[in-house]
């Protein structure tokens, strides 16, 4: 098992290195376990995915169980992993700073800091505040052991504000606070995905999994997106393919959806370290 410092380390140098990598977010052991033998160089943590998988909706789970749940990420995969921390579960800068050493704690690598207030009836911090929040998390950073990786996100487009300009505005603000990844998740056109690329000089995380939005790794390397991540999407997939199924029984009484599925030995080989 590789240390710490090893994974921070190496994560740090894939968002350094030509071209653009996907990291695929697992949501709970099996499916880390599955992305590691599948040969992905590191993981990320789904807030929504992992809400879903325990009954509950997306920004509803606090900060304790969702350091428990990382912890259990981190302890099934020998890759990096880093983490979707939400807004840093407070408003004010000291509890994102104590939520940074909670998550190092916890075995991660990586971590990711949104600048709003929450999901529900959620509101964007004003700029100001949103980058204190951030220089917290830097500071925090600065006072570890090993090399982890802060990524400060801009939710403009992903609660109605699909103001760009706005937008690149707080990402370079995030910037000169200490972030070391740039992630506005929500912009997807290329043109405006060349734009935040072309406003800032650290790595840019770009959400793929979207709805109508199929940009493939070749074409976001070439806007030089550094990072690619998913999101919910691949447990959304999941539960998609379940609630098909479901329905084809419930509804027609029949089985043809087996015919789709992984099969037994197959998946059951997997696991079998």
């Amino acid at each position: 098992m590789l240390t710490q410092a090893e994974k921070g380390a190496a994560f740090h140098a894939l968002h350094a290195r030509a071209g653009a990598f996907i990291i695929p977010n697992p949501w709970d052991i099996g499916t880390a376990r599955l992305l590691t033998r599948l040969g992905f160089e590191a993981l990320a943590t789904t807030s929504a995915g992992y809400a879903f998988s325990v009954g509950q909706p997306d920004s509803t789970v606090g900060g304790d169980e969702t350091m428990a749940h990382v912890a259990a990420i981190v302890s099934a995969t020998d890759l990096p992993v880093s983490a979707d921390l939400e807004n840093g579960f407070g408003d004010t800068p000291q509890i994102v700073a104590e939520t940074i050493k909670l998550a190092a704690q916890a075995g991660l690598v990586g971590g990711s800091i949104e600048d709003v207030s929450g999901r529900v009836n959620c509101t964007v911090y004003e700029l100001g505040h949103a980058a204190e929040r951030i220089r917290a998390a830097a500071e925090a950073v600065r006072h570890l052991p090993f090399r982890f990786t802060l990524t400060a996100r801009a939710e403009n487009f992903v609660v109605g504000r699909p103001d760009l300009n706005d937008t690149i505005k707080r990402l370079q603000a995030y910037q000169e606070a200490g972030a070391d990844v740039l992630y506005a998740p929500g912009v997807s056109a290329k043109d405006d995905i060349a734009a935040v690329v072309g406003s800032v000089d650290r790595p840019v995380n770009v959400v793929m999994g979207l709805e109508g939005v199929q940009l493939s790794r070749a074409a976001l390397s070439a806007l030089h997106v550094k990072r690619i991540s998913v999101g919910s999407a691949l447990a959304r997939a999941a539960f998609g393919a379940f609630l098909r199924a479901a329905r084809e029984m419930r509804e027609r009484g029949t089985f043809e959806f087996a015919n789709e599925a992984v099969g037994y030995r197959d998946i059951n080989a997997m696991f079998d370290d």
